[in-house]
């Protein structure tokens, strides 16, 4: 694997080098930054949760004009960065050959220790700022749980969702999850509860 250039780059120059790559990169403030998943990939918890969201979402929004995308799809969260969320929901006709979202509506991040502080704080703050998105949803591995920013006006509102049998309405892309559908096929440890 080649190693990144320390130099700084613009998302056109980012976009044509990640291309030789053998593994995706996030771009922050210019300069590129392994992905998360790259160094140790995704936890069984992590993927299981992740592929439960995109099965969930895909059904649902067929022929809708929306669709999930993977990680593999950056979304553009600053002038010199680029963000790879978990899941992302763009509402808009499909751009072939682009690496970019266009327009997320929802971004999705499973969190796992070694994600969760950055996607709690410098992810969300990045995200919330972005002015297509209207709904960021985090969902915790190791317990069930889940928080959903929406966007109302120009303020953000959390929702916390901690029991199986709980719904999450999701009327700005016409889906909704539900907790039992995320976390289908999933263990937690004995004890394991929100901290």
């Amino acid at each position: 694997m080649a190693e990144p250039a320390m130099r700084r780059m613009t998302l056109e120059e980012f976009f044509q080098w990640q291309l030789g790559q053998d593994g995706l990169y996030e771009l922050v403030d210019g300069v590129p930054v392994p992905h998360v998943k790259m160094m140790t990939g995704a936890s069984a918890q992590h993927d299981r949760a992740t592929v439960n969201i995109i099965i969930s979402l895909g059904n649902q929004l067929r022929g809708s004009g929306c669709r999930p995308t993977t990680d593999d799809i950056a979304l553009r969260t600053g002038i010199a960065t680029l963000r790879r969320p978990d899941v992302t929901v763009e509402c808009a006709d499909l751009v072939r050959d682009t690496y970019e979202s266009r327009p997320p509506r929802l971004v999705v991040e499973v969190l796992s220790p070694s994600t969760s502080s950055i996607d709690r704080f410098r992810k969300l703050d990045e995200y919330r700022r972005h002015p297509t998105l209207r709904c960021i949803l985090l969902v915790e591995t190791r317990f069930p749980g889940a928080v959903l920013y929406r966007r109302r006006e120009d303020a953000w509102e959390a929702e916390t969702y901690e029991a199986m049998a709980d719904i999450i309405d999701l009327p700005e892309i016409g889906a909704r999850l539900a907790l039992a559908d995320i976390y289908d096929d999933m263990q937690f440890e004995a004890g394991g509860t929100p901290a």
